[in-house]
């Protein structure tokens, strides 16, 4: 009797994670696809060309690039023992298959062939993101999937460099995104493949106690970029009447949500008590950060409308 009792908590439990999971990515795709749109009613600002699409996509690209380079990290986290399988040939593929969709899709709103977008800035990045996860993917394939960890940092500089446009100080813009999206995929990727190998192991402290050790230099890391890029290109009288400010506090919200949860898993974790359930509760929540910084990076730049209203006055 105890055994089915036992059971039938396990499944009920199963059944209840699975729906939560459909339901959270449901919320997450309408988030995509209508976030940038939402943000930038009353605003006044320029409509983007497709940004629901473009959204998906680029989230797409930044949980690639979570899911594989948290791997590589969560890997020599883990140690000896059993693994979980491997995500990061997949992850690759669906980068490398997520830039290419974002190449096809500027060439469509542009009006070009793909040959001509491939010589425009943008187009040109895009195309090296691409090759950066096919040739990630061809290192997990050959059986050398640390050799991935160059072809990703490619494809971590090409974005920083594509989504920081900027005609004022562009090198130290994309460097901050270069630190900032290197922090935020091992911070939820290496959570991931942490929360995974402790499942497989059947409980256990020790994987995710190095993990919170490496998520507090991470954490602090995203802080101080985060604050760095927000002040460069966020000026204080447009955060809330424009669409990249509005998304900005969103994000902002969600990581004070996330803050709270890995307190409240790290606090458990030094009192010896389980951590597990706060730490997926932190990776569901991270899991919606990448939505909306997907959503971010699609919104028109702030700067300019500032700049505009301070002509007129």
């Amino acid at each position: 009797m105890t055994i089915r009792t036992n059971g039938a908590v396990r499944a009920t439990g199963r059944r209840r994670t699975r729906t939560a999971l459909v339901v959270g990515a449901l919320l997450a795709v309408a988030a995509a696809v209508s976030g940038a749109g939402l943000a930038a009613r009353g605003t006044g600002e320029l409509r983007v060309p497709a940004p629901g699409t473009t959204t998906v996509l680029r989230a797409a690209v930044f949980a690639a690039l979570a899911v594989h380079l948290g791997e590589l990290a969560g890997a020599r986290l883990a140690g000896t023992g059993p693994a979980p399988r491997s995500w990061a040939l997949g992850a690759a593929l669906a980068g490398a298959a997520a830039s290419a969709g974002q190449i096809v899709l500027l060439a469509g709103v542009s009006d070009l062939g793909i040959t001509a977008t491939y010589g425009t800035r943008d187009g040109g990045l895009l195309l090296a993101m691409a090759n950066g996860f096919a040739l990630a993917a061809g290192c997990v394939a050959l059986g050398r999937p640390r050799w991935a960890a160059g072809p990703l940092a490619l494809v971590v500089g090409a974005e920083a460099l594509r989504a920081h446009p900027e005609p004022y100080t562009p090198e130290l813009g994309a460097a901050l995104t270069v630190v900032h999206l290197l922090a935020a995929s091992l911070w939820a990727g290496g959570l991931l493949y942490v929360l995974r190998t402790e499942r497989l192991r059947g409980g256990g402290r020790q994987v995710l106690a190095r993990y919170a050790r490496l998520a507090g230099g991470l954490y602090v890391a995203l802080a101080v970029t985060g604050t760095c890029s927000t002040l460069r290109r966020l000026p204080a009288d447009v955060v809330f009447t424009t669409a990249y400010g509005r998304v900005l506090v969103a994000k902002l919200a969600l990581l004070a949500v996330v803050s709270a949860l890995a307190v409240t898993a790290r606090r458990r974790l030094r009192r010896g008590g389980d951590a597990a359930a706060p730490a997926r509760g932190e990776l569901a929540v991270l899991a919606g950060v990448v939505v909306v910084s997907a959503v971010l990076t699609v919104v028109p730049d702030p700067h300019w409308l500032s700049l505009r209203s301070a002509v007129l006055r």
